[in-house]
C-alpha cells in the first residue's frame, strides 16, 4: 500500500494471468493438475534412484539432484499462485515478495549450473568412458551438485538485496503471477544502473558461462560419436533427455533474463513464465523416463511393489474384518 510519493510500499498486487473470474476458475484447475503431476513424477524418480542400487552412479545422482531442485523450484511459485485464482484481492507482502523472489531465483540459478555439470558429467562418460568411475565419482558428483546450490544462493542473496533495498514509492502493481527480476525494476523509483550491471553479470556467471561449458561439452560429445563406427544411437541417446532439458530451461531463462529491459513485455513474459516454472518441472521426469530404460525399469519395479504392499494391506484389512 502507498500514499503519494513519499511513502514506502508495504504490499504488491499481482494482476495474475487473468481477470476473467472463469478463466481464473478454469486456471486453477489446470494448474493444480499440472503442479500435482510435477511433485508425483519428481518424487517417484527420486525414489525409484533411491531405491535401485544399480542407479547409484554419478549420473542417476545429478538426475535425483535436478527433481528435487524442480520440486523445490515449483512449489516456491505455484501454491502461492493456486492460492490467488481463489481470491478478489492478489496481494504480497513486501517481505513475501523478497521471500518469493530470493528462492525463485536461488532455485533457478542452481538449475542452470547443475545442468552444466551434468553436461560435462555425459562428456566423461562418452569421451572418456574407461577413465569415467575414477573422474566422475560420487564424491565429485556431491561436489559438483554443492556448488550449484552455493552459487545459487550467493547470487540469488546479491540480487536480492539490491534489489529490495531500493525505493519502492508507488505504483505497487505488478502485472505477473509472481515477483521477477525485470517487473520489479521497473517499479522501482530509485536508481537501477547498480542493479542492471549486477543483473548483466549474474546472466553472464549464470547463463552465459555454463551455457558454453554445454556447448562446448557437446561439440566434444559429437565429434567423439561421429569416430565411432557401431553404437551411435546409443551414445546419443543418453543425452538426448538432457539436451532437450537444457534446451527448454536456458531457452527461456535466456528470452527472460538475456533481453534489454525495454523490450519487456508482461503478456509474453507471463506465458514464458509459466513455461519454466510449471511445464517445465513436469516435464523433466517424463523426458528422462521416456529415454532412459534403466530408469523405466526401475519405475516399473517401483510401482510393482507399491502396488502389491497396498493389495497385502487390502487383503490383511479383509482378514482382519472376517
Amino acid at each position: 500500500m502507498y500514499t503519494g510519493n513519499q511513502s514506502t510500499v508495504t504490499e504488491f498486487i499481482l494482476l495474475g494471468l487473468s481477470s476473467d473470474p472463469l478463466v481464473q476458475i478454469v486456471l486453477f484447475h489446470i494448474f493444480l493438475i499440472i503442479y500435482m503431476i510435477a511433485l508425483s513424477g519428481n518424487i517417484l524418480l527420486m525414489v525409484a534412484v533411491r531405491t535401485d542400487k544399480r542407479l547409484h552412479t554419478s549420473m542417476y545422482i545429478f538426475l535425483c539432484s535436478l527433481s528435487f531442485l524442480d520440486i523445490c523450484y515449483t512449489s516456491s511459485i505455484v501454491p502461492n499462485t493456486l492460492v490467488h485464482f481463489l481470491l478478489v484481492k492478489k496481494t504480497i507482502s513486501f517481505i513475501g515478495c523478497a521471500v518469493q523472489f530470493f528462492f525463485s531465483l536461488f532455485l533457478g540459478v542452481t538449475e542452470c549450473l547443475l545442468l552444466a555439470f551434468m553436461s560435462y558429467d555425459r562428456y566423461v562418460a562418452i569421451c572418456s568412458p574407461l577413465h569415467y568411475n575414477m573422474i566422475m565419482t560420487i564424491r565429485v558428483s556431491l561436489m559438483m551438485i554443492s556448488m550449484s546450490w552455493v552459487t545459487g544462493s550467493i547470487v540469488s542473496s546479491i540480487d536480492t538485496c539490491f534489489t529490495f533495498t531500493l525505493t519502492f514509492c508507488g505504483p505497487n502493481t505488478i502485472n505477473h503471477f509472481f515477483c521477477e527480476l525485470p517487473l520489479m525494476l521497473k517499479l522501482s523509483c530509485s536508481d537501477i544502473s547498480t542493479v542492471n550491471i549486477l543483473k548483466m553479470v549474474g546472466t553472464a556467471i549464470v547463463l552465459i558461462i555454463p551455457l558454453s561449458l554445454i556447448l562446448i561439452s557437446y561439440i566434444r560429445i559429437i565429434a567423439a560419436v561421429m569416430t565411432i563406427r557401431a553404437g551411435k544411437n546409443k551414445a546419443f541417446s543418453t543425452c538426448i533427455s538432457h539436451l532437450v532439458v537444457v534446451v527448454i530451461f536456458y531457452g527461456t531463462a535466456m528470452f527472460m533474463y538475456g533481453r534489454p529491459e525495454h523490450s519487456v513485455t508482461a503478456d509474453t513474459d507471463k506465458r514464458v513464465a509459466v513455461f519454466y516454472t510449471m511445464i517445465t518441472p513436469m516435464l523433466n521426469p517424463l523426458i528422462y523416463s521416456l529415454r532412459n530404460k534403466d530408469v523405466q525399469r526401475a519405475m516399473s519395479r517401483l510401482l510393482v511393489v507399491v502396488f502389491l504392499s497396498q493389495n497385502d494391506n487390502q487383503s490383511n484389512i479383509i482378514i482382519l474384518n472376517v
